[in-house]
Order: C-alpha cells, then structure tokens, then sequence
C-alpha cells in the first residue's frame, strides 16, 4: 500500500496564515528526508510511532511522539520516519504560526518544539484523541480546522508582516527591504523586529529563502542544468555566490542537490512527496 494523502485550503481568515490543512499516512519513501530551507511554517499532530527530526548541524536529533510546531528554518532539517506514519498537519505561511504560539517566533527558530510544548499536553492529548476515532481524513481536517479557528488570537503587527511578506514573495525575494519600510512607513528595525517576533527571522532573510526556493523550482532536474544561466537568471552576482549560497541552504551543491533529486523521481516517480524533501539516507 502507498501513501494516502489528502489535502484543503482551509476556510477563511485560517486561508491567510495556512496553505493547506493536509492528512498523512503511509511507508516513508527513506527512512531520512532531508528538507532545504523554504518560505514556510509546519505544524503536525502526530497519530502514529514517534518520528525525530534534527533542526540544524549542531543540534541533536529529538524524537517527537505527540506532534511538532516548525517556524520558518533558515537551514536544511532532516526529518526520520518511522516504518509507517500517520499524522494531521498544516503548511503555513511564514507568518501564519503567529497566532497560534505562546512566544515569539524567534525563540523557535531552528528549534522545533513539540505541539504540547505550544498548546500543552491536556489540549493535545484530546485533540489526538479526537483524532484517532474520527471518520476517515476530511472529518480529521475538519477537526484541525476548528481547534485552530478556536485558538486564532489577535496578533499586533500581523498585517504590517503579512503585506511585507507577501510583496516579497510576489517579487521573488528580489524587492529591496528598504523601499518596503518606506513604502510602510516604519523603519527598517520595527519592521525587522516584527518580523522576528512573529516569522521568527528579518525580512531580509526571508527574501534570500523566497529568492532560492524560486530559483531551485524552476530547475528540472530531469534535464541538463546550466547553472551559469540558473545564477545569471534568478540575479546572482555570479555562479560561484550562487554555489555559495545553494551549499547554505541545502548543504549540497548544485550539482549533488540534481543528482539527489533525480534519484527520488527514478526510484520513486509521481510520488506525493517528491519535490523539496530530499533523500538522506
């Protein structure tokens, strides 16, 4: 048996902090998955065997049995499967775990937290419990659905970082930080200071993740890949500060990130994860 995988947009205002409500289950294509940086946030309720995720080079593996809350990485993670998970999540936008948390993005970057960590371990055991006896996958989401409608707070600054961010996204990550402060009138450290509390990086950083993640989509793998070209088209300076930064998002270069990349489609073609995660094993 495959993975099954079942995906929603959820309804408004949750559609303006999450891409997709989604429901998981199935054996893990590699036991390790490793996953580049991207413009996004990720929040899993686990319902099967603990997986462990490692958050950054110098941080230790830690196994997660109840569920994780990711903000926006600023470098490659690798994720563990176990022989076979199940679990309900949310992909959400950069800002859109703002809501949801108890501190300040910041203080979870590239730290991933349990979900009881966030929400604690009652609310989480009867959230999971819901979960496990609910009818099939759409009536799971539905349930993520409502706990985070009931959880949704007002956020200070939520706008300000929601219109930057999505000015950045619609530019590639090529705008000017600058000019976007003008053109909010505020400066460039309010604006970076709220970025931080509630993307958990500035927005800078985040430019450089939108600019790389387009960069690296436009890429098919399947065919020769000329990264002179690549570099030249997404506006880097030159080939080799593009290789300089593909090896601090990914760890790879150019050239192993294909090689890798072709081994998923080859040996796992149209598979439903295949695209960003990576094989690491």
């Amino acid at each position: 048996m495959g993975v099954e995988y079942v995906s929603r947009v959820p309804r408004p205002p949750l559609d303006g902090l999450i891409d997709d409500l989604y429901y998981l289950e199935g054996p893990p294509p590699y036991a390790r998955l490793t996953l580049p940086p991207a413009p996004s946030a990720l929040l899993i309720v686990n319902l099967g065997p603990p997986f462990r995720i490692r958050g950054g080079t110098d941080l230790e593996t830690t196994e997660y049995a109840d569920g994780c809350v990711v903000t926006m990485p600023t470098r490659a993670w690798d994720f563990s499967y176990p022989l076979r998970t199940r679990s309900v999540g949310a992909h959400l936008k950069p800002w859109g775990l703002a809501p949801f948390l108890p501190m300040p993005a910041a203080e979870l970057c590239d730290r991933p937290v349990t979900i009881e960590q966030v929400w604690g371990r009652r609310a989480v055991a009867e959230l999971r419990e819901k979960l496990a006896t609910a009818y099939g996958p759409q009536e799971m989401l539905t349930l993520l659905e409502d706990e985070l409608m009931r959880r949704l707070r007002e956020t200070a600054g939520l706008g300000l970082v929601r219109h930057t961010s999505s000015l950045i996204a619609t530019t590639a990550g090529t705008a000017a930080i600058g000019d976007l402060s003008e053109a909010a009138g505020v400066s460039s450290t309010h604006l970076a200071q709220r970025f931080k509390e509630l993307v958990g990086l500035t927005p800078k950083r985040l430019a450089r993740t939108y600019r790389f993640t387009t960069t690296v989509m436009a890429i098919d793998p399947a065919g020769p890949v000329d990264w002179g070209d690549v570099a030249a088209r997404a506006g880097y300076f030159d080939q080799a500060h593009f290789g300089h930064e593909f090896r601090a998002f990914t760890g790879l270069t150019p050239t192993r990130y294909v090689e890798v990349r072709r081994r998923f489609l080859r040996e796992h073609p149209g598979h439903t994860l295949e695209g960003w995660p990576l094989p690491a094993d």
